[in-house]
C-alpha cells in the first residue's frame, strides 16, 4: 500500500471516529454518475469507463466501507491518470477532500482547519495571537471589522468600523464562512496580507496592506471605575483565563466596590471548563449548562463553588460578537436573576466543538459534537441572548470613541444600587455594512 493511500484513509478514518470533547469558544462536492449521456469532447469521441479501483485500494478502505468509497477511489484516479497538468499535489487533493467532507455537513460551526489556521486558533487560546488585531463581526454575509484594536496593524493601516472584508490577497471571499475568513486573515508575524474592503460611503471597494504582528490581549482586566462600581472586562476564557480572573477580582474587592460591570463584549468564546470555572464566582450553586448530545444523552455541569462575588450585584455587557464561553456565562447569570444583560442580541452559539488534532500535522478537524442550554433549559443556537437593556453600537460611536453600552450599563447599575427603575430601551436595527458587489 502507497504511502499516500495510507494517509488519506488514516485521516478519514479519524475524522469518522471523532467524538466527544470541547475546545474553543467554520465546498461541497457532487457526485456525478459515470455512466449515462454525456457531452462529447471536442475530438468528438465519447469519454471512457471510470478507471478500475485497484486491489490495493480496496484492501486499503474497510470493507463495510468499500461499496460507498468506490466512487471516491474512482475519482481519486481519474485525477492522477488524466488531469492535463501531471504530477497532481496529493496532500492539497487530501486537503480538499477533507475540507468538502466537513462542509458538506452544512454546519458553519464545522471545517477543516489547516495547518496554520489550527496553530493560530490555539494560539489565541493561549493568550496571543498572531493577526492584524482587529474585533469582527462573523454573523453577516462578510467578515466585518467590528473595530481596530489600538495600536495594531489594522489601526495602522487604516481599517475602520463597519469595514466589510470582500477579498483576501485577491481571492474573492463570497461565499466564505466568515470564520474561515478571519483564519485566513491570521497569519505569522511580519508577513502582509492585502484586504479588500466594502466601506459605507465609498463607490468602489479599497485595498489595504496590513502587516500582520504578534497580538498580546490579556484574557482579563480590571478598573475602577465612577460612584465606586468595579469593571471587569474578559476577553476570551482560555488557558489563563480563570488564573487571571481570579487576580483581577481579588484587586476589585479589595477596594469595596459597590457593584460590578462584567464586560463580555466581542468575546467570541473558549473552553467550556473556563466558562463554568468564570461563572462559578458569581453563582453560588446549581447548574451552570446543560450539554446535550446526538444521541439524546445531557452532561450537566454545576457550580465547582467558593464563589468571590456571590452576592455582588452584577451588570452584564453582551453585544453580536459575544458568543459560545460568553454566553454560557451570561446565560446563566441571566437565568439566576444575578446579572442584568445590557447591550444587544448575543451571537447565538449555542453549540459545542471538539478540536481534533489529525495525523503528520496536517491541522484539525473542527466538529460540532452538542448543544449546550442555559440551567432554564434554554436553546440559544442561532438565537442568542436578548439583553434586558437593549442599546446600540454604531461605527459612527466607535469611531468617536463613544460608549453608550457601557453608559447605559453604568446607569442601570446605579438604578440597582438605589433600588430605583432600571432605564430601558427599544431594539433598533443594528446598523450592517452592505458589501459592494
Amino acid at each position: 500500500m502507497s504511502k499516500t493511500i495510507k494517509v488519506v484513509l488514516g485521516i478519514f478514518t479519524a475524522v469518522i471516529l471523532l467524538s466527544g470533547g470541547f475546545a474553543g469558544g467554520f465546498i461541497t462536492g457532487h457526485l456525478i454518475q459515470l455512466q449515462g449521456n454525456f457531452p462529447f469532447g471536442q475530438n468528438g469521441a465519447a469519454p471512457s469507463a471510470a478507471p478500475t479501483v485497484s486491489a490495493e485500494q480496496q484492501a486499503a478502505t474497510p470493507s463495510e466501507t468499500q461499496t460507498l468509497f468506490q466512487p471516491f477511489w474512482e475519482a481519486w484516479n481519474i485525477v492522477h491518470e488524466r488531469y492535463v497538468d501531471q504530477p497532481v499535489d496529493d496532500k492539497a487533493l487530501m486537503e480538499g477532500a477533507i475540507k468538502g467532507m466537513m462542509d458538506a455537513l452544512g454546519d458553519q460551526q464545522t471545517y477543516y482547519m489547516e495547518p496554520a489556521v489550527y496553530q493560530d486558533a490555539t494560539s489565541q487560546l493561549a493568550g496571543a495571537y498572531e493577526g492584524i488585531g482587529a474585533y469582527v463581526d462573523m454573523k453577516g454575509d462578510f467578515l466585518t471589522i467590528i473595530r481596530p484594536i489600538e495600536g495594531s496593524p489594522a489601526e495602522a493601516a487604516g481599517l475602520q468600523a463597519g469595514d466589510a472584508i470582500i477579498a483576501v490577497d485577491g481571492v474573492d471571499m463570497t461565499g466564505i464562512k466568515p470564520e474561515e475568513v478571519r483564519e485566513k486573515v491570521m497569519g505569522p508575524a511580519g508577513t502582509q496580507v492585502k484586504l479588500t474592503v466594502a466601506r459605507k460611503g465609498e463607490s468602489a471597494p479599497l485595498d489595504f496592506m496590513v502587516t500582520r504582528a504578534r497580538i498580546d490581549i490579556p484574557s482579563v482586566t480590571s478598573k475602577m471605575l465612577d460612584n465606586n462600581i468595579g469593571y471587569l472586562a474578559i476577553n476570551t476564557f482560555g488557558e489563563q483565563t480563570t488564573n487571571e480572573l481570579h487576580k483581577n477580582l481579588d484587586q476589585l474587592l479589595a477596594q469595596n466596590p459597590r457593584g460590578i460591570i462584567i464586560d463580555l463584549r466581542n468575546n467570541t468564546g473558549g473552553f467550556l471548563t473556563t466558562a463554568v470555572d468564570v461563572a462559578s464566582e458569581f453563582i453560588d450553586n446549581g447548574v451552570v449548562l446543560y450539554e446535550q448530545h446526538g444521541d439524546g444523552s445531557r452532561d450537566t455541569f454545576n457550580v465547582t463553588g467558593n464563589g468571590r462575588a456571590t452576592d455582588m450585584p452584577i451588570v452584564v455587557l453582551i453585544n453580536e460578537i459575544s458568543a459560545s464561553a460568553s454566553e454560557i456565562l451570561a446565560g446563566a447569570l441571566q437565568d439566576y436573576g444575578r446579572a442584568t444583560l445590557v447591550g444587544v442580541v448575543s451571537y447565538g452559539k449555542g453549540s459545542v466543538q471538539q478540536w481534533v488534532p489529525l495525523s503528520n500535522n496536517e491541522g484539525a478537524a473542527r466538529v460540532t459534537v452538542a448543544k449546550w442550554l442555559t440551567p432554564k433549559e434554554r436553546a440559544i443556537d442561532h438565537v442568542g441572548l436578548t439583553p434586558d437593556v437593549y442599546v446600540n453600537m454604531t461605527p459612527e460611536d466607535y469611531q468617536a470613541e463613544r460608549d453608550p453600552q457601557l453608559d447605559a450599563a453604568m446607569q442601570t447599575m446605579l438604578a440597582i444600587l438605589n433600588k430605583t427603575a432600571i432605564p430601558t430601551s427599544q431594539p433598533t436595527p443594528v446598523l450592517t455594512p452592505t458589501p459592494i458587489q
